[in-house]
């Protein structure tokens, strides 16, 4: 039948859909047919998604997926997005401040900064095309393992350091390569004119110029400065936009430093003490040299040493600048101390005399004379001074008695930091009063059974050298162009006269005792030498092996050096030590122009 839209037996389905919706309906009930909407519903439930809505679909749920990445990017990565955009924009991120330079007191440099590079690795810009150039690059001029260069290339970083304290050179014929990626970092590093001159003395700088022993770290805030920065816009290549982002900020160049060292008599000091260790077999030796004026250290050193330059080789023992760090039971040169003490108490002078018998005990030890007497002899002061008779001492230090002989330690400052200028001081150790048994008097009257560290002893016997008063060893004399004040560090511990006669003693030791290899042609010099049992881990005392020492200054009315020398470990007794005290003595004196005191042909 053809099509006819207005018959209910058209082949519509609408139409036949409509008509039914009309005979359903009651006549005259007045609902007539259904509201269009309600037929275009139940249409659209039977009928599949539209092809316009499917489109509107879609793109809803793109939009919604393009604002949850946005609010994602912008809250949950904000952080990242930053670091990326900073990657950009920075280069060379420090400018290292230049460390300050260190003089002797002459002038000569000793320690002081050049310019070199840091060389790093910014991969992002690295393109896979240039990493091999980029490799090849590294082990051609900086000389990194093949496989290792390829590893750091291959890591994603914005900055990894390849190679540190690079030299200029080397720095400038990298970067002609032209390679993006290869990032520099302008830095310093510490020189030494002089080699490994004082270098205990010195010390080292880590990686990054931070100063880790010696003064290099006792006085770091001053020689460090303060580091820079500077940013600069670059774009994806890494070249630098023109017109670009641009902040900078100037390092602060660290303070020079004048030191009391002078070089002169330092390397004349190393070159004695390598020279006597290897002569005596001792494991360790030290040497201080100081103005007891002023407490000016013009020399310090131990042996063995070490090279700055070549830390790979250097042990830690050896970086350690013994005369601070390690201490020794000093042995007879302790006596000068007890006579000085025993004179400025009133209880002696330099002609007291005493009956001393070959052996005395100390507790339950038996003390003798290194000449091994079986018999009885008068000593004056003097006499038990010049044969460093040990039994003469302990009846000195009897006369003192325990609480004056305490009251002494303490004003001579052992067992007390010394105030040096250097890290890692020894104090020693040192019995407390109230700890003294029956023989911690007598043992110490000889230079036993009491510990101190070669600068305290310095010190100790400045105030024979100085008039009875203590000056503190050390080794800063000026910086910001103005000397530094120590005088507010003297301490008087005994009167001058005691002093003057102490010293007058310990002339006599040099001219006619046990201390005549300490002489120096044309000059008067006071010395004490000093033989030390060394202590043995397992108790009481090693066999053989001694801890000798010579202490000495000059000229003895007008003291301007003092010397002490001390070979620990050795099997000889104090004239080990003498020979070099007398070489180091004499070069001082020369080098500073003290005019001779004495004729040479005496």
């Amino acid at each position: 039948m053809p099509y006819d839209r207005y018959s209910n037996r058209s082949g519509d389905p609408e139409r036949r859909r409509h008509a039914a919706y009309d005979a359903d309906a009651p006549r005259g009930s007045g609902r007539g047919r259904r509201p269009k909407t309600d037929l275009l519903h139940a249409d659209m439930a039977h009928e599949p998604v539209s092809r316009r809505g499917l489109v509107k679909l879609v793109l809803g749920l793109g939009a919604a997926g393009c604002v949850w990445g946005l609010a994602g990017h912008q809250i949950f990565y904000h952080g990242i997005n930053e670091e990326r955009l900073e990657d950009r924009i920075t280069s060379n991120p420090t400018l290292y401040a230049k460390r300050g330079t260190m003089y002797d007191r002459n002038g000569n440099v000793i320690a002081a900064s050049e310019e070199c590079f840091n060389i790093a690795l910014n991969t992002t810009l690295i393109t896979k095309k240039n990493k091999k150039k980029v490799v090849n690059a590294l082990v051609k001029h900086l000389g990194v393992d093949r496989a290792e260069a390829q590893d750091m290339v291959d890591e994603e970083s914005t900055w990894t350091y390849v190679a540190r304290k690079v030299d200029s050179d080397v720095t400038e014929a990298l970067l002609e390569e032209g390679l993006a990626g290869i990032e520099t970092e302008q830095t310093t590093r510490r020189v030494y004119p002089y080699g490994n001159l004082a270098s205990q003395v010195i010390g080292v700088v880590d990686i990054d110029n931070n100063g880790i022993s010696g003064l290099e770290l006792q006085y770091n805030d001053d020689l460090q400065g303060e580091n820079g920065w500077i940013k600069r816009e670059r774009a994806a290549d890494g070249t630098y936009i023109a017109g670009g982002a641009y902040e900078r900020q100037d390092p602060r160049d660290g303070d020079d430093l004048v030191l009391t060292l002078d070089v002169n008599i330092q390397r004349a000091a190393e070159d004695a003490l390598a020279d006597a260790v290897a002569d005596s077999g001792a494991h360790y030796g030290s040497v201080i040299v100081t103005d007891p004026r002023s407490g000016e250290i013009l020399a310090a050193c131990s042996y063995p040493t070490y090279d700055q330059a070549d830390l790979s080789n250097a042990r830690t023992e050896d970086m350690n600048l013994r005369v601070v760090t390690d201490a020794y039971e000093p042995g007879s040169v302790f006596k000068a101390l007890v006579c000085g003490a025993a004179i400025d108490l009133g209880l002696v002078d330099t002609d007291t005399t005493f009956n001393v018998p070959p052996v005395v005990l100390a507790g339950s030890d038996e003390v003798t004379d290194v000449d091994q007497r079986d018999y009885q002899m008068v000593m004056t002061v003097r006499e038990i001074m010049r044969r460093s008779s040990n039994t003469g001492m302990i009846l000195v230090g009897e006369k003192i008695g325990a609480d004056s002989f305490a009251e002494y330690l303490d004003r001579y400052g052992i067992g007390h930091a010394s105030g040096v200028d250097f890290p890692g001081e020894n104090t020693g150790i040192v019995r407390p009063r109230d700890e003294y048994d029956g023989a911690s008097v007598a043992a110490m009257s000889f230079g036993q059974s009491v510990s101190a560290p070669p600068i305290e002893i310095t010190r100790a016997i400045s105030a024979i050298s100085n008039k009875g008063v203590m000056t503190t060893p050390h080794f800063l004399m000026a910086k910001h162009g103005e000397e530094i004040d120590w005088s507010d560090t003297e301490q008087r511990a005994i009167s001058e006269e005691a002093a003057a006669k102490v010293a007058d003693m310990m002339l006599t030791v040099v001219d006619e005792g046990t201390g005549e290899l300490g002489q120096v042609p044309g000059y008067e010099v006071s010395g004490k030498t000093g033989t030390a049992q060394r202590a043995s881990e397992s108790g009481g005392y090693m066999e053989g092996s001694y801890m000798a020492s010579f202490m000495g200054f000059a000229p003895t009315k007008d003291p301007q050096v003092q010397v002490y020398v001390t070979l620990d470990g050795t099997g000889y007794t104090s004239v080990a030590a003498a020979p070099p005290f007398a070489q180091i003595m004499e070069t001082c004196l020369k080098t500073l122009g003290v005019k001779p005191t004495r004729s040479t042909e005496e």
